[in-house]
């Protein structure tokens, strides 16, 4: 059984900018040789830290205003997401335990990763 939480576009923003934990989200592609290596990894620790952090995956193939929204240029990219707002990534393969670093530093810095991170500006601009 999988704890990874599988999202889209669509419902992005109820599961990462406004879920009630913390995320770390992995963008990927299904043809992305270093996103199959990395995902056993990403669901061990979606597991491991289940209580705490909201482990979500989204394919940037059929889904790709939220990638562009946050920049992702390339898969494998991880985001750590502290109250819906991003603080630290990681792109391309990286050692597993990097992962692991990441969302352990994301706990470290409690109530601060909120400070440390980029305000979301949900106006558009398109009207």
């Amino acid at each position: 059984m999988s704890v990874v939480i599988d999202v889209n576009d669509l419902t992005w923003e109820e599961i990462v900018e406004k879920g009630d934990k913390p995320s770390l989200v992995m963008f990927h592609s299904p043809s992305c040789a270093y996103c199959l290596q990395m995902m056993p990894f990403f669901e061990q620790y979606a597991i491991e830290y289940k209580d705490q952090v909201n482990f979500v995956r989204m394919d940037i193939m059929g889904n790709s205003f939220t990638p562009e929204r946050y920049g992702v240029m390339s898969t494998p990219t991880f985001k750590f997401f502290c109250s819906g707002r991003p603080v630290k990534d990681i792109v391309g393969a990286a050692y597993p335990s990097l992962l692991k670093k990441l969302v352990e530093e994301g706990f470290k810095y409690g109530e601060g990763c909120i400070s440390n991170s980029t305000r979301i500006d949900y106006d558009m601009g398109y009207v």
